[in-house]
């Protein structure tokens, strides 16, 4: 990674799912070429097992991740912020590029839900990562 390289923050609203997800897959399907955070508007105390089981199928281990809190030096440090369901809780900043992504919150779901939602992130992310890192992911 360096210091060229764009930053994405995901945040939903307990950081224990849909930011997760998309955070490992991007991670995966980056190499380096992108750093990813993700945070919470209100962090949950884990990672939704089931999306942790959802992802470990793909080959994306979120068994080490935990809920961040969101904070504004996160959001400033950002070029691109994705966020999904958390509202009006993320600060807007001039300069950054926001995306609202409208997806459905895994938590309390089964695993076949939860893979639907994680397959509907990994198509949202293979497009940022066009947009972001070209020669990524190839």
């Amino acid at each position: 990674m360096t210091a060229e390289s764009p930053e994405v923050l995901f945040v939903c609203v307990h950081n224990a799912g849909r930011s997760q997800m998309a955070a490992g897959l991007l991670e995966r399907l980056a190499g380096g070429q992108v750093s990813v955070r993700t945070a919470g508007s209100d962090p949950a105390e884990e990672i939704n097992p089931v999306a942790v089981e959802a992802m470990t199928e793909v080959g994306v281990d979120l068994s080490k991740e935990f809920p961040k809190p969101l904070t504004d030096d996160a959001v400033r440090a950002a070029d691109v912020v994705i966020t999904m369901g958390c509202g009006d809780a993320c600060p807007i900043y001039p300069g950054k590029r926001y995306e609202d992504w409208q997806l459905e919150d895994p938590a309390g779901k089964d695993l076949v839900t939860v893979r639907r939602i994680r397959d509907e992130i990994a198509e949202r992310v293979r497009a940022l990562l066009a947009g972001l890192a070209p020669d990524a992911g190839n």
